[in-house]
C-alpha cells in the first residue's frame, strides 16, 4: 500500500479531532499523559513496531521482524491500528493512508493506552524518558562498532539478546557496573573518637569464609553475567546494561498485554460513541470495532477481544446489570450483595492494580468462558491424520490453563544457583520445572551463547521425559545426564 501526504485542510481537521477526542476522554474520566501524534507511511510503522522504540540500536532480528510485520499486513493477516510508546508525553503514530474515521478510532484507542501507562502499578517505575535513553544507547553501540568492528558487536548482541528475557526488575535497573560490598576491613563511619578508637585497636585476623556466588539463587541472569563473568570487557558489560534497561522498560507491557489492549478498546468504543459522528460514520465505526474484537482462534488469544469483553463484563456486573457469579466468594472477600452504579469505578480500580495473570484469574468468569467459547485443545491422530480436538471444557481448568501460560510472561523460570560449580568456575542454572519442558532447540542455542558470555562450561538442571536431567555445554558439544 502506498503513502500519501495530507493536505493542509486534512491536517487542520485531524488536529481539531485530536483536541476534541482528548477533551472527551477527560470528560469521561480518563487521565492520560499528553500525546504527541505523527502521521507516517507504513514502512515507518513497520520499522517502529519491529524495533520497539524509535532510534533504537540496530540488529538483524529487528530487520527480520520488520519483514514479518510488512508481509502480514500486506496479505491482510494483521492490521495496524495504532502504535504508541509509553513516555511522558506519549508518542503515537498514525498511518497516512487511513481515512479520518480510522484516525479518530486510533486516537481514542491511544488515549486509552496512555491512561493505562500512567496509572497501572506495573508501570510505576518505568523510565518515561526511555525513548531518549534508547537513542543514547544506539549511539554508544555505534561507537563500539566503529572501535571493535560491526561483526564483533553484532555477534555479542546475538548472545545477549538470546537471554534478554531473563531479568529481575526488582534488582537495580540502570547501567554501569554494580559496586562491590564494602570490605569488613574498611574503616567504619562514625564520630571522631570512635574512629580513633578503631585505629588503635588491633585488627582481628580475617576468618576464611567460603563464599558461594551467588549466595542466594538469582533470577536475573543478565545482571549476574554482567557482574561476574571473567571474560567480558567493559564495553560488553555496558551493552548488557543497555539491553537490560530496555528489557525492563518492555516488561510491564508484556505482563499487561491483554489488559492494556482490552482497556484501550473499551475506551475507543466509549469515546467514539460520545463523539458527534454522522449516521454513516457510526455504521462504519461499528464495522471497524467489530474487526478489532474478532473472536480468538484455538491457537492464540486476541488480546483486544478478550480484554475488552472482560472489562465490559466488570462494568456491567458492578453496575448491577448482571447477577454476581458464585466465584466472587472465592477471591478478595467481595460480597455477593454490592451497591450498583459502581461499574466505571471498578474498571479504573482493575486497570490500576492488576496484570494479565491476576486479571484473568479474578475476572474471567464461567459465563465469560462460555461466551468467549474458550477451551483447551490437543493434537490427536485420527485415521492417520493429526487433528485438533477439544481437550478440556471445565471453565476453571480452561481459565487456569490460560493463567498458567502467562507465568513469568511465558518464559521459563531460571535461577543462577552457582557461578563456581564444583570449584571449576562453571555456571550452574536451575530450571524451575512447572510441567512445561524446555524448548530443546532454543535451549541448545542459548547454552552455546551462554558459554561465550561466561567463558566456561554452562549447565542447566531441568526435567526431560519426567526425569531430572543436567544439560551441559562446553561451547561445542551438548550432553545430557540423569541426576
Amino acid at each position: 500500500m502506498g503513502s500519501r501526504a495530507m493536505t493542509q485542510a486534512e491536517r487542520a481537521e485531524l488536529e481539531r479531532w485530536i483536541e476534541m477526542i482528548y477533551e472527551k476522554a477527560l470528560e469521561l474520566g480518563l487521565d492520560p499523559y499528553p500525546v504527541h501524534f505523527e502521521v507516517v507511511p507504513a514502512h515507518v510503522i513497520y520499522e517502529l513496531g519491529a524495533y520497539g522504540l524509535p532510534a533504537r540500536f540496530s540488529h538483524w532480528t529487528f530487520g527480520r521482524d520488520y519483514h514479518v510485520q510488512k508481509t502480514m499486513y500486506e496479505y491482510g493477516i494483521s492490521r495496524i491500528y495504532e502504535l504508541v510508546f509509553n513516555a511522558d508525553p506519549a508518542q503515537a503514530f498514525l498511518l497516512d493512508v487511513n481515512d479520518m474515521l480510522s484516525h479518530k478510532l486510533v486516537i481514542a484507542h491511544v488515549y486509552g493506552h496512555s491512561d493505562f501507562f500512567k496509572h497501572n502499578i506495573y508501570f510505576e517505575h518505568t523510565d518515561r524518558r526511555m525513548i531518549e535513553r534508547a537513542r543514547l544507547h544506539a549511539e554508544r553501540i555505534r561507537q563500539y562498532e566503529a572501535q571493535y568492528g560491526p561483526l564483533v558487536v553484532e555477534q555479542f548482541l546475538d548472545a545477549v539478546l538470546s537471554i534478554e528475557e531473563h531479568i529481575d526488575p526488582v534488582l537495580p535497573t540502570h547501567g554501569g557496573l554494580s559496586r562491590p560490598e564494602p570490605s569488613r576491613e574498611e574503616q567504619p563511619v562514625g564520630e571522631t573518637y570512635e574512629d580513633l578508637f578503631y585505629m588503635v585497636q588491633p585488627k582481628p585476623k580475617p576468618q576464611p569464609k567460603p563464599r558461594k556466588i551467588p549466595e542466594e539463587p538469582q533470577k536475573d541472569l543478565l545482571l549476574f553475567i554482567r557482574d561476574h563473568s571473567r571474560v567480558l570487557e567493559d564495553w560488553q558489560r555496558d551493552i548488557i546494561s543497555m539491553v537490560r534497561e530496555e528489557m525492563i522498560y518492555f516488561l510491564p507491557q508484556i505482563k499487561t498485554k491483554i489488559m492494556n489492549e482490552g482497556y484501550a478498546t473499551f475506551w475507543h468504543e466509549r469515546i467514539l460513541e460520545n463523539l458527534p459522528l454522522t449516521a454513516d460514520e457510526h455504521v462504519q465505526f461499528r464495522k471497524m470495532h467489530a474487526s478489532v474484537v474478532q473472536p480468538t482462534s484455538r491457537l492464540s488469544l486476541n488480546p483486544y477481544y478478550v480484554g475488552y469483553k472482560i472489562f465490559r463484563d466488570i462494568e456491567r456486573r458492578w453496575n448491577g446489570e448482571l447477577e454476581p457469579e458464585e466465584q466472587e466468594r472465592d477471591w478478595m472477600g467481595y460480597p455477593i450483595e454490592r451497591p450498583s452504579g459502581q461499574g466505571l469505578q471498578r474498571v479504573f480500580e482493575v486497570r490500576q492494580m492488576e496484570c494479565d495473570q491476576s486479571f484473568l484469574h479474578k475476572y474471567l468468569t464461567e459465563r465469560l468462558v462460555r461466551e468467549l467459547d474458550l477451551y483447551t485443545y490437543r493434537v490427536e491422530e485420527q485415521d492417520g491424520e493429526l487433528v485438533w480436538v477439544v481437550d478440556e471444557t471445565d471453565w476453571r481448568k480452561v481459565r487456569d490453563a490460560l493463567v498458567d501460560q502467562l507465568t513469568n510472561f511465558g518464559v521459563p523460570v531460571l535461577t543462577v544457583e552457582d557461578g563456581d560449580w564444583e570449584h571449576r568456575g562453571e555456571l550452574y542454572i536451575k530450571h524451575h520445572y512447572d510441567g512445561k519442558p524446555l524448548d530443546m532447540e532454543r535451549t541448545t542455542r542459548c547454552l552455546r551463547y551462554l558459554v561465550k558470555l561466561w567463558g566456561r562450561p554452562v549447565h542447566i538442571e531441568t526435567v526431560v521425559d519426567d526425569e531430572l536431567t543436567l544439560i551441559s555445554c562446553d561451547g561445542q558439544s551438548i550432553t545430557q545426564n540423569a541426576l
